[in-house]
């Protein structure tokens, strides 16, 4: 699994003109799943993210987490973050894992974020066209996979 972590001041994923997830200070997640993996990558993934402390204390230091500052979470599923450019032009998303796979990872992991303490996970709708704004905070960006987690 990989993930794309943004830190945000808010953000917001709209289906159809309708706000379907939305949250104030805390992480958007775009959230990619490959073939093999597993529960045990969103768990570890999850334990990751939650715990993670890139929030500035007093001293200007990333030192908290998001439970420190009750920051929230939104996740949005995106295949696009396994695709290989690297022939041609057209991408190929053959490293993605397929939905019937993926979505059940992906409901899995939201609820591995609630079990680690983040007590707002918001979600897009899977599989969907989805638009998401955002005002990023720092710009803090960081990818994540779970292959390079102990």
């Amino acid at each position: 699994m990989r993930v794309v972590l943004q830190r945000v001041k808010e953000c917001k994923v709209s289906v159809d003109n309708k706000i379907v997830g939305e949250i104030l200070k805390g992480f958007l997640l775009l959230l990619g799943v490959k073939d093999g993996d597993s529960e045990q990558d969103a768990v570890k993934l999850a334990k990751k993210i939650s715990g993670l402390r890139i929030f500035t204390d007093n001293a200007d230091k990333m030192n908290l987490s998001l439970a420190d500052i009750g920051g929230s979470v939104l996740v949005v599923s995106n295949f696009t973050l396994y695709a290989d450019c690297s022939h041609g032009r057209r991408p190929s998303f053959v490293k993605a894992a397929r939905p019937e796979i993926s979505e059940p990872l992906y409901e899995f992991f939201c609820e591995q974020l609630k079990q680690n303490g983040v007590n707002n996970v918001q979600k897009g709708i899977f599989g969907a066209d989805m638009k998401v704004s955002l005002v990023n905070d720092g710009p803090v960006t960081m990818v994540i996979d779970s292959e390079d987690l102990k």
